[in-house]
């Protein structure tokens, strides 16, 4: 039997939390996604979702015979994507190793911009502080990170240079994550690619769709099991608000929907949802997405989908 290879949602939202009863059945957490492969625990982005995932593993934590092996990936490192971390109940823990990857931010690399989102006066305590042990390195487009049968240290090659090695990896089912550099955002983000015992989840937060589609995309995500892609926008926001989101980075749900039939995907889940919709608005976006294609479903804080 295939070991479990599961997507948990635990921020959906974008740009900023929307707690509350109007967006209690969706969720008002900004982004956060936790995949669980086999033995392995790979985080995507550490919005205010990432507080909640925190609390979950901290009851698996066990200092003598359970200590966290985890993985973090940013996307990018926007306020809404980052503004969790300090709040990660496992990176207080001594016996946890966190690795973390993601890309440089206008020239800053990775490990700097989280120290500077954890500085007196406005947060108690520094990145330095964190008793936990982390390993933090820049990623580039092209880079494959694999990981060996139990959980340790997280090994990057380069698919092309290490192309034969990652083939025979594949054949074995090893878990992979793959790099797409998208320029489809403001300064620009990273698109994921987990793949792991024949099956694979694409992460596609904050992207805005092309004329003809997003090509790159398109190839990158072609027959995934599950693609997550930025919804944010209805056409009437996109194109005609007094202040159209055109250029801003995100994508309507149509666009989703175009990337995930040109792509060949099985489930498209729909993220990375606009503040302003309440939890009606966005029901109704996903009965109008499922007419289109039904194989769609909005990302829902707490829902796990087991490929």
């Amino acid at each position: 039997m295939a070991d479990p290879f599961k997507i948990t949602f635990y921020g959906v939202r974008g740009s900023y939390p929307t707690p509350g009863p109007k967006t209690a059945r969706i969720g008002g957490n900004t982004p956060c996604v936790h995949v669980r492969a086999g033995e392995h625990n790979l985080i995507f982005d550490a919005g205010t979702g990432i507080i909640n995932l925190g609390k979950v593993l901290a009851q698996e934590y066990k200092p003598e015979s359970n200590p966290l092996n985890l993985t973090l990936f940013f996307t990018h490192t926007h306020h809404d994507h980052t503004q969790g971390f300090p709040f990660f109940v496992p990176a207080r823990f001594q016996l946890t190793t966190l690795y973390i990857f993601g890309p440089k931010s206008l020239n800053e690399d990775l490990a700097r911009v989280l120290s500077l989102s954890m500085l007196p006066p406005v947060f108690p305590i520094t990145v330095d502080e964190l008793p936990c042990e982390r390993v933090v390195r820049n990623l580039n487009e092209g880079e494959v990170i694999t990981f060996n049968g139990n959980p340790g240290e997280p090994q990057v090659m380069w698919s092309q240079r290490d192309a034969d090695t990652l083939s025979e990896a594949a054949k074995q089912g090893a878990l992979c994550v793959q790099v797409l550099k998208s320029a489809a955002h403001p300064q620009g983000v990273f698109i994921y690619r987990v793949n792991f015992q024949g099956r694979s989840f694409v992460f596609a937060t904050d992207v805005e769709s092309y004329v003809g589609n997003y090509q790159r995309l398109i190839q990158f995500a072609q027959g995934a099991d599950l693609l997550a892609h930025d919804a944010q926008y209805t056409d009437a926001l996109y194109l005609y608000a007094p202040t159209p989101r055109q250029g801003w980075g995100h994508s309507t749900w149509r666009m989703a929907i175009e990337a995930a039939n040109a792509a060949n995907v099985k489930q498209l889940a729909l993220f990375h949802h606009e503040p302003e919709h309440d939890d009606e608005t966005l029901e109704e976006i996903e009965k109008c997405a499922q007419l289109v294609r039904s194989s769609t479903f909005l990302a829902r804080e707490g829902h796990t989908i087991e490929l």
